[in-house]
């Protein structure tokens, strides 16, 4: 079908309509990954504040053992961070297939709770039964009850048992590229963690003292830390979520720039050989009246 200039200026209208929509969506993308990505950067001397509480309760040998214990045996569960949204590329499969291939390697059947309604589809049609499924925080104030929602259920027990092992998947900030997949046990805390906790270099030469109950103040210290951890992973993949999305809007807006100047050329051809069409027209019947009132005058 050929283009009239009047469906060209239809075509530019509405492509001009879909830049601004981009526009406005890469904006959003842009103040939310660093709105994100600032809160991971404050959590981090809290963070370190924290191991450095744990360091100093884990030199006390006597008071890790009450609090802190392996678990032989349970269920493996599974927290998996994704997206409620699309126009994030690839960002829930590469998350969903890093889990995958992670839970492939452990024994028995895992307990899912997946951040995201993309994600959870993922995770269903890779035959994973998903226990629950939350919605992905639209602000960082948001962050703090998923989290705490998300610890509630990780410590309630079903017919499998409790929790064994917790793993937390989701995709991580990276230079060079927009996200990675990141995998990582949350628990158990066993002994490697606790040699790693008790080991931690202390800033100053003059060591700590836990002043009051020290079992009790690990409980709290090691709270904070489970807390922490779930926070960082989830800012850190709403960072890549946004940062994927600005990508994809940073090439839609590439690609609507190429269509509109395509559709000007286009356009402006159109119109340049419409009015060329209207001036041979004009030329030609100019030159046939002429002829005309040459043949009249010559009889």
């Amino acid at each position: 079908m050929t283009d009239t200039t009047a469906s060209l200026r239809q075509k530019i209208s509405r492509a001009q309509d879909l830049q601004s929509v981009v526009r406005t969506m890469k904006g959003l993308a842009a103040s939310s990954v660093g709105q994100y990505e600032r809160s991971v950067s404050a959590l981090g001397e809290y963070r370190r504040a924290v191991e450095l509480g744990l360091s100093a309760c884990f030199r006390r040998s006597e008071a890790a053992a009450p609090v802190v214990e392996d678990r032989a045996s349970g269920a493996i569960g599974a927290v998996v961070f994704g997206s409620d949204q699309g126009l994030v590329g690839q960002f829930n499969e590469v998350v969903a297939e890093h889990a995958l291939k992670t839970l492939a390697t452990r024994l028995g059947q895992p307990r899912i709770w997946a951040v995201g309604e993309r994600v959870h589809a993922r995770l269903a049609d890779a035959g994973l039964p998903v226990l629950k499924l939350f919605s992905v925080p639209n602000s960082v104030n948001a962050i703090a009850p998923l989290v705490g929602r998300i610890l509630l259920e990780s410590e309630m027990p079903d017919r499998n048992g409790e929790v064994a092992e917790l793993y937390l998947f989701y995709n991580r900030p990276s230079a060079g590229a927009a996200y990675a997949p990141v995998g990582q046990r949350l628990l158990p805390l066993d002994g490697g963690w606790r040699r790693e906790r008790s080991e931690f270099p202390w800033p100053t030469k003059n060591l700590p003292e836990v002043m009051g109950d020290p079992a009790a103040t690990l409980g709290a210290l090691i709270r904070e830390y489970l807390f922490i951890s779930l926070f960082r992973a989830c800012a850190e993949s709403l960072a890549s979520e946004n940062a994927s999305r600005l990508a994809a809007m940073q090439r839609a807006e590439k690609n609507i720039d190429e269509l509109l100047t395509s559709l000007h050329d286009t356009f402006h051809r159109l119109r340049q050989s419409t009015i060329d069409e209207e001036l041979f027209d004009l030329v030609a019947g100019f030159e046939a009246l002429s002829k005309r009132e040459e043949h009249r005058s010559g009889d």
